[in-house]
């Protein structure tokens, strides 16, 4: 029996009220184990968890059911206990719950009763349960990655990134504006063995042409005008490290021969220089471009893009995990809350509702950004439907303006998922025959089966 199956353990020195409730809670719990007495049932609780022990105060022991609570709980805490008697009293009812008892009930047994609260508690343990994990998976994203997610996507991006972390194969991380992709590249270099060298992050689109070269590759004094002193390019300050190239797909075809060239041979020189200097850096690029139509469209060289993308990595835009938006809310919430010295506040179930179906174009960035402005601009401790701005919520509208259309992007990709999902589904979910009735690969019938979750 998987010890994550719901178990309860009675205990209780009446055989008949031991065979009787087993049977009476047979459809309650996936395992139901007895014990006569206390030295039995802790024999047994030390062997495996059960969730929930129902205990009768009374047994023939030297120890009593509600000295059996204390002790199973200081062993398994997250144990839920419920206490039954013959002899109900008010102070031993107030001492069973200051024990832990999940709940305190009078014999004769009414099975109804009991299967009430037997389904209370298996609920009280499936949310303990639930929160356990949730608090266990924000300490390792936030605290390991600095990355947020719950759904199969993000989990598999998690999985993707401790694996390709131990390597220094080369990465290029692609992702719309928002997603995080400077997150990703600083998670890949934490869990390196690279992590105590420097981090150099460099976004090519806000560098003008002009001084993208000796940006990259740093300069001699004298290089050029202005160069009044020797300066260091941020493969030599990455030296050792990682160097993080966002926007990859900015950078002019000077620059990318250039960039080529160290990747081939390992080498560089300063601008105005002659010592060839070692290149050792973990390389991660990123854009939100599609790489190969800019190859397409010669604006990107087909051979630097395969020198740069040995191992690809994609980052799913927020409206393709909206089961992630609460676990946001909640971090992003506590987070400014903390920064700017207010109390925690709480989101209203339409509030997280349109907050969830909102399109969010800008991605978890443009999340973190509203979630902040409600923290500064909203006075009670709970936020609204009517704190939500209006180009998010649903129902609100800008007088005499129409609600704002879908991007191209996400029409197309709406049009693509539900194209995807009929054919599978004509196909009776058989790959081989969805990708030829659909006029691609089976590799790219996968690759897009996980992209738009449709298994």
């Amino acid at each position: 029996m998987n010890d994550s199956a719901f178990a309860i353990l009675i205990v209780d020195d009446e055989p008949n009220i031991r065979s009787g409730l087993q049977r009476g809670l047979t459809d309650e719990a996936e395992l139901i184990d007895t014990a006569q007495d206390a030295e039995e049932a802790l024999s047994k609780i030390r062997q495996r968890a059960y969730p929930l022990i129902i205990a009768d105060v009374r047994l023939p022991s030297a120890m009593s059911g509600l000295e059996l609570v204390e002790q199973v709980l200081r062993i398994r805490p997250q144990t839920t206990a419920i206490v039954i008697t013959a002899h109900g009293t008010v102070e031993t009812a107030v001492e069973a719950m200051r024990l832990g008892a999940f709940d305190f009930i009078t014999k004769p047994v009414d099975l109804d009763l009991i299967r009430q609260q037997v389904r209370k508690a298996r609920k009280h343990h499936e949310l303990l349960r639930e929160n356990r994990q949730l608090r266990d998976q924000l300490a390792n994203a936030g605290e390991v990655t600095g990355i947020i997610g719950n759904c199969s996507s993000m989990q598999n991006l998690l999985r993707q990134i401790r694996q390709v972390a131990a390597t220094d194969a080369t990465v290029m991380i692609q992702g719309e504006s928002g997603t995080g992709k400077e997150l990703v590249a600083r998670a890949l270099h934490d869990l390196s063995h690279r992590s105590e060298a420097p981090f150099v992050a460099v976004n090519l689109g806000a560098l003008p042409e002009t001084l993208l070269e000796s940006e990259l590759f740093g300069h001699e004094k004298g290089a050029f005008t202005g160069a009044s002193r020797q300066k260091p390019g941020c493969f030599e300050q990455a030296h050792g490290g990682s160097l993080f190239l966002d926007e990859i797909t900015e950078i002019p075809a000077k620059c990318q021969v250039d960039l080529l060239r160290v990747l081939e041979t390992g080498k560089y020189c300063r601008i105005g220089g002659e010592t060839l200097l070692q290149s050792d850096v973990r390389l991660i690029s990123a854009t939100n471009k599609n790489a190969q139509s800019e190859i397409d469209e010669h604006h990107f060289r087909e051979d630097l893009y395969y020198r740069l993308n040995i191992v690809p990595i994609e980052i799913p835009p927020l409206r393709h995990r909206r089961e992630d938006i609460p676990l946001l809310i909640e971090h992003f919430m506590e987070h400014f809350c903390k920064r700017h010295g207010r109390e925690n506040k709480l989101v209203s179930t339409e509030a997280m509702q349109a907050l969830c179906s909102a399109r969010w174009p800008g991605n978890v960035r443009q999340l973190r950004n509203v979630v902040e402005r409600l923290v500064v601009t909203v006075n009670s401790d709970t936020v609204h439907l009517d704190d939500i701005p209006a180009e998010l919520s649903g129902n609100a509208k800008s007088p005499g303006k129409s609600p704002l259309p879908k991007t191209l992007v996400e029409a197309v990709e709406e049009a693509e998922r539900d194209c995807i999902a009929q054919a599978l589904s004509a196909c009776e979910y058989h790959r081989e025959r969805t990708a030829k009735a659909l006029g691609i690969s089976v590799r790219t019938l996968h690759y897009k089966m996980n992209r738009y979750e449709l298994h």
